[in-house]
């Protein structure tokens, strides 16, 4: 099954603490981004904020060739390089680029800069099995275009401190293997972003992470604007899809 699914490059989910990759964002309160890298098991939507971009900058020769395919790390910062050339207006942030190469989940500490000053990882069986058994997607409509989630900002230091809190507790749900912590940490992390750049959420999305309330323990959207629901739940959510961790070991 792994073997089959390695035919393709993986996808990053990222769990709590997206922004903070940014230099204008993490300057302000210094924390983490948290990623979980997926297989492919199905094809996952564009503009749904998995690093789809990034992904299909890696499909081709890079990943024909396995280039760096032994050091995640190294690999991704050349990705990070290749979609980032010299004068590029927008930077896409380096937790799109580790999310996608770095196997397991990740916790990615942010401090002004646009790299991360440490990278913690756990890849091992039991937190691989945890997670497939805890998280879900749900389908939400995919990002329009046009769409731009910077055109109002709030970026007080409570409103970073407060997305930086929702990464770590994520991050020691995970650890923990603690359900409840790391649906919290999904659901403050989208409350934060509603704060901070409201633009990232609207009603209608709003209004389809209500639903889940009574049946899930948190939740927030794949991406800025939609993509999927990701939920943090130990039901049967009627039309979820079951996620695929990628181990070191596989």
């Amino acid at each position: 099954m792994a073997m089959e699914l390695a035919a393709e490059p993986p996808y990053r989910i990222c769990l709590a603490g997206g922004w903070l990759d940014q230099p204008w964002v993490s300057k302000i309160a210094s924390g983490p981004v948290v990623t979980v890298n997926i297989y492919p098991t199905i094809n996952f939507n564009l503009r749904a904020g998995m690093a789809t971009s990034s992904r299909e900058l890696w499909k081709g020769e890079l990943w024909n060739k396995k280039v760096f395919f032994d050091q995640p790390v190294e690999l991704a910062r050349l990705l990070f390089g290749y979609e980032n050339p010299p004068g590029s207006k927008h930077i896409s942030g380096s937790q799109d680029h580790l999310g996608l190469t770095v196997p397991g989940a990740s916790r990615l500490h942010y401090d002004g800069g646009f790299w991360p000053t440490s990278i913690t990882t756990l890849d091992d069986e039991d937190t691989a099995r945890w997670l497939e058994s805890v998280l879900v997607l749900v389908e939400l409509n995919t990002r329009p275009d046009g769409y731009d989630p910077l055109c109002e900002q709030h970026l007080e230091p409570e409103n970073i401190e407060a997305l930086a809190a929702a990464g770590e507790e994520c991050w020691q749900g995970i650890v923990e293997k603690d359900i409840r912590k790391l649906g919290r940490g999904l659901t403050n992390t989208h409350l934060a972003w509603r704060k901070m750049l409201p633009h990232t959420t609207n009603d209608e999305i709003n209004a389809a992470l209500a639903t889940f309330e009574g049946v899930s323990y948190g939740r927030t959207t794949s991406g800025c604007g939609g993509g999927y629901v990701v939920l943090a739940t130990d039901q049967e959510i009627p039309n979820a899809v079951r996620i695929k961790v990628r181990r070191t070991s596989d």
